[in-house]
């Protein structure tokens, strides 16, 4: 069996521990917040973070890692693994899933690059089970095929809470926010091959909540779910409430819940509730 070197970004929301005993690298991308800029997770926590949004989210921007990053990571990393495996958040989104291609190339270091189309929780849930995969002894080759398939199996809807965030970042119009706001329109965001498009639309805060929950009922029933992910934007006490009430519903399900990663974050806003699963 080759020695498999993981390489993601900061959007796959993955603990630093578990990266760190398994061969995982994670790249870290950057938000700039106060005029200031932070690798995400590595200047700061994810607390510290929206705790920051909160008070000075009005200008806050995101920006993909220095693609000497990809070169330098990639040079090591060619010393001391026999090949590598890179899952990357949506190439809709960020540019990360390109720079890591073109950075394996040039240093010569063999790695299959996956567009998980997708971040976050489902992300994370790729590559724990391609590291899974490579533990009960499947070839590369049924690895990278595998993983390759799970994009169509996940899915992962957002509540945000900040139309002037969205505006800004070209998820909707500066029209279209300012006639939501006035209406008091909550949307639900979701991802189709890669992109995030907008599902529904609802007046009523509740409304867009039992929208959401009405989301996963139905993936409940079609998929047969067995664990589901609740992300919250710095609002923890919410995503437990929201944990107790699916459980209630769903016994048989096992709900977690993440921190949404800065990265999302700065587009939805502070508050933002979302709802993330890999399916069988």
């Amino acid at each position: 069996m080759k020695k498999i070197a993981w390489i993601t970004d900061s959007s796959c929301g993955l603990d630093k521990e578990y990266a760190e005993q398994h061969d995982i690298f994670i790249i870290p991308l950057n938000v700039i917040i106060n005029g200031k800029t932070y690798k995400e997770e590595v200047d700061l926590t994810k607390e510290e973070f929206y705790q920051m949004l909160k008070e000075h989210g009005d200008d806050a921007k995101t920006s993909q890692p220095a693609y000497g990053d990809f070169i330098t990571l990639y040079e090591r990393l060619k010393e001391e693994y026999d090949f590598g495996i890179a899952i990357h958040a949506s190439s809709q989104l960020t540019g990360t899933y390109q720079s890591s291609i073109s950075a394996s190339e040039m240093v010569g270091f063999d790695v299959e690059v996956i567009d998980s189309k997708i971040g976050d929780f489902a992300l994370g849930k790729m590559i724990e089970n391609g590291v899974q995969m490579a533990r009960d002894g499947y070839s590369v080759t049924d690895i990278v095929q595998q993983l390759r398939s799970y994009p169509a199996f996940a899915q992962m809807y957002l509540m945000p809470q900040s139309f002037d965030q969205l505006r800004k970042s070209g998820r909707v119009s500066a029209a279209q926010s300012i006639f939501a706001s006035l209406l008091n329109i909550h949307l639900i965001l979701g991802f189709d091959d890669g992109k995030v498009v907008v599902k529904d639309k609802v007046r009523i805060k509740k409304r867009a909540k039992r929208k959401m929950f009405q989301l996963l009922d139905d993936a409940m029933e079609k998929y047969h779910l067995k664990e589901i992910c609740i992300l919250h934007a710095g609002v923890k006490d919410q995503a437990y409430k929201w944990k107790d009430e699916i459980e209630k519903l769903h016994a048989e399900l096992k709900v977690n819940i993440q921190t949404l990663v800065p990265v999302a974050g700065v587009h939805t806003g502070h508050g933002t509730m979302c709802l993330a699963w890999l399916r069988d």
